[in-house]
Formats: structure tokens, sequence, C-alpha cells
């Protein structure tokens, strides 16, 4: 979202009309807000959208907090998370600070204290995934890729020295996959940047691109693009993480 300033939340409150009012005051405040009242109903809306930021009840039916936010950093290590809670018990503060939340909000609380952390947190996690963004060159594992010129090159060190020119979209799927590195792509971002639209027949087209990739990356047995089932993709260098 480098150009557009509105971030999308997630909002899972089983409180029906609490999570209203908050939704509406967050919406007035700039934010575009999706509103679930269970934890069962807050995992579909995650899979079938893309945030910026999770505020998450932690006592709801069907699908606790914790449970939902374990299932959500199971799919992406960085998306910020707030717990809001009627409970002070420290144990739970913990709990919650162990599943790496960003903050933790005991109710009642003021609306505004929300906003000003909500701010603060999208504040911390903006700079890094916007300057990836405009990035236009990446290294992962023994590859460099230079997206203006669509080159590719494998260099392990030594003569053996591979550049490969990539077609457009080839190139476009792969910086995509490089700015995520070792993060999940989701397939709907991928399909509506690249092919304009989410259907059967683009899905078809990009497991073909996918396919593609993997055989080139292939010279370096540290990367893989894995399938993350029912959500998209993602490219991981299996040692460690590089940028």
């Amino acid at each position: 979202m480098s150009h557009n300033p509105i971030a999308h939340i997630l909002l899972v409150e089983d409180d029906k009309n609490f999570g209203e009012v908050l939704s509406s005051y967050l919406e007035m405040s700039g934010y575009a807000v999706s509103l679930a009242t269970d934890g069962l109903e807050g995992r579909s809306l995650y899979e079938s959208g893309q945030y910026d930021l999770c505020i998450l009840d932690v006592m709801m039916p069907k699908l606790d907090g914790f449970s939902l936010a374990r299932e959500i950093r199971s799919k992406d290590e960085h998306i910020p998370i707030i717990f809001l809670t009627a409970k002070t018990l420290k144990e739970d503060v913990l709990e919650g600070f162990r599943l790496g939340a960003d903050d933790y909000i005991t109710k009642p609380f003021s609306s505004e204290e929300l906003l000003y952390r909500i701010q603060a947190i999208l504040k911390r996690s903006k700079p890094a995934t916007d300057a990836r963004k405009e990035q236009k060159e990446f290294t992962f594992g023994q590859f460099h890729f230079h997206y203006p010129t669509r080159i590719l090159t494998f260099d392990p060190g030594g003569p053996n020295e591979h550049k490969r020119k990539l077609s457009p979209k080839e190139a476009q799927l792969l910086r995509l996959f490089a700015i995520h590195l070792n993060e999940v792509l989701p397939r709907s971002e991928a399909l509506t940047k690249i092919w304009g639209e989410d259907n059967y027949f683009t899905a078809r087209s990009m497991d073909v691109f996918v396919t593609k990739l993997r055989k080139y990356l292939r010279l370096d047995p540290q990367l893989e693009i894995v399938n993350i089932h029912g959500n998209g993709f993602q490219l991981i260098v299996k040692d460690k993480v590089q940028s």
C-alpha cells in the first residue's frame, strides 16, 4: 500500500454492538474495516482478504482469539495483531505476547487510545514493507534479479554464472515473490496485480508460471516455492532469511 493511505483492519469481536461502534469509529478515523463476530468468521475473512492489521477479541465462541492468532501467524509472521480482552490475567497477557501480539488492550478502553496504538503500530510496520514494494533489484539465495531488465542471474561464484531473461509475466511474478520473500504471497494478490482478475482460468495460468519459476530456481537447492494450501505461495530461503 505504498500509495494508498487507507489501511485495512480485520476486527474480530463477538459483542456485535461494541464491534459495530468500534468499526464505525475506525472508519470515521480513515481506516477500512472488516468486522467478524466470531473466530471462524474472522478466519474466513482473513483468508479471503488482505489486511494491514488484526484486532482480535480473546474470548470468543467457535474459535478464540489466541487460536485465530496462531492460524494467522502460521500464514503471515509480520502482520500486526492487537488483542482485546476483558480479563487482566497476567497469564493471558503473556500468552498473547508469546503468540507475537504487537499490543494488548484491556476492556473498557478509550477508542482514542486504541486509535493512537494502531497509528503507532502501523507506522512501525509500514516503512520496511513500502521500501520493498519500491525495490527494483533483489538478492535471494544465489540469485540476483534485476526487475527493470527482467534479468535473473544465478551466481554461485566461480565460472558457473548463468543469466536468463524472463518474460514480462515471469518477471512480475518473481518480483512479487521477492517482495514477499519468506512470507505468503496470497494467490488473489498475484492474480489481480498481474492478470487483472482472479478466476479459474487466470489461476491455472499462474500455476504454469509458478512451475516455470520453480524450474529456474532449482539451480539453488536452498530456494523453494511452496504451496500454502487455500492461500497462495511462498518463496523461501531454507537456511536463513535474506533480503
